[in-house]
């Protein structure tokens, strides 16, 4: 999928903030009507996508499709409604909240077996598997928090409840990409002067 333009992030993320208003006021979003004004066909198209949640720079709440099953404005409803209100990490987020929420979505392309000396530390997002187990992080957390590659190796396997050496002893390591904006960023690029 080729990167969204700022049109279709922009309305992305106003269904995200639709999708969490509707549900604490009780109302249904009526995707129907939406998916009739979507701004461009690549938002119709099946996409996996990841919806984050911040609140005064803390994690507030993260849920993603790994595999585009359904429209790509689809998954990044129901993603956000599962990220507000069922990551078990968290209590569901209260209407008080809602104005201090920063949403940020990620894109993902598709997975494709990588070596672990090929990881690239904010560029790849990383799934390990070993058996029943899996644990996926995205791009930007190796970025947020400074991690060497073998630090971002060591903690994708704790997020999925291996040793942290798993990696170096037959876990299955898949990569992929991600396309990542939110309101912070779109906000930061229209503020900036347009090149011509």
């Amino acid at each position: 999928m080729s990167p969204l333009s700022r049109e279709e992030q922009r309305w992305l993320l106003e269904l995200a903030r639709q999708a969490i208003t509707a549900t604490l006021r009780r109302e249904t979003l009526d995707l129907a009507a939406l998916a009739a004004r979507l701004p461009g066909e690549q938002l119709r198209q099946p996409g996996a996508a990841f919806v984050s949640l911040h609140r005064h720079g803390r994690l507030r709440g993260c849920v993603g499709y790994l595999v585009p099953q359904k429209p790509l404005y689809q998954a990044v409803a129901d993603a956000t409604l599962a990220a507000a209100f069922h990551d078990l990490r968290f209590e569901p987020v209260t209407p008080e909240e809602v104005p201090d929420l920063e949403i940020e979505i990620s894109v993902l392309s598709s997975f494709f077996p990588i070596q672990a000396e090929q990881v690239v530390p904010g560029v790849h997002g990383l799934m390990v598997t070993w058996g029943a187990q899996r644990g996926l992080l995205l791009p930007q957390v190796a970025t947020e928090y400074g991690w060497t590659r073998e630090q971002f190796l060591e903690e994708t396997c704790i997020k999925a409840g291996l040793e942290r050496d798993a990696w170096k002893k037959g876990a299955t390591l898949e990569a992929f990409t991600a396309f990542v904006f939110s309101e912070a960023t779109l906000a930061a690029h229209h503020s900036a002067p347009e090149e011509k």
